[in-house]
């Protein structure tokens, strides 16, 4: 008895699940946002990453504030064909201490950026911890708003950091809150490779 009710109940959800996945029936580029304060973000789009990649796409990265700490992606990803790189040379800004050093790289790394969204040839541009950059007023969110807004229509954008603006948030597709619930670098637990790095 119990089996022909849970087949009955799984029958319908396939129906209304199979009529969902007809209904999507639109292709298009889609911004994809991860936010919040939980660990993952970045690491979340390196899947995407290496999900395009697996698709033989060309993929558009851009990543704000890592500066020269170098990542297990880093080390995977640094001299793949289909992998366009641009890096914040700063770094952290607390490491640096200079707002106007900060500013002035910030730039640099989004006029690359910039030439990596209007690219048709780039199916996925993912632009890390971009976030920082609109809430430190580094670069100017409209700017970037219109940047996204008229990129080639078929490439996907990525974008992770802390605080997303509402900007970011009404411009985007997918968005992802991150909850930070427990994090092992509050029991003093450094960052580990092929985990943090």
């Amino acid at each position: 008895m119990m089996s022909t009710t849970y087949k009955k109940r799984m029958q319908r959800k396939k129906e209304y699940i199979d009529s969902r996945i007809d209904e999507a029936n639109i292709d298009t580029g889609i911004i994809v946002l991860l936010t919040g304060n939980g660990k993952g973000k970045s690491s979340s789009a390196m899947g995407m990453i290496c999900r395009a990649l697996g698709y033989d796409m060309k993929v558009g990265l851009v990543r704000f504030l890592k500066g020269e700490q170098q990542t297990g992606e880093d080390l995977f990803l640094d001299n793949h064909s289909n992998i366009f790189s641009a890096h914040m040379e700063s770094g952290f800004t607390w490491n640096t201490q200079d707002q106007e050093l900060d500013k002035k790289r910030a730039m640099e790394t989004w006029l690359e950026a910039k030439k990596f969204l209007s690219d048709s040839k780039i199916s996925v541009v993912v632009l890390d911890e971009i976030t920082y950059m609109i809430n430190y007023n580094y670069l100017d969110e409209a700017e970037i708003l219109n940047t996204l807004s008229n990129r080639p229509e078929n490439q996907h954008v990525v974008i992770t950091g802390r605080a997303a603006s509402k900007g970011l948030i009404d411009a985007s597709d997918t968005v992802s809150e991150v909850e930070d619930v427990k994090h092992a670098f509050r029991a003093n637990i450094r960052a580990q490779k092929g985990i943090d790095l």
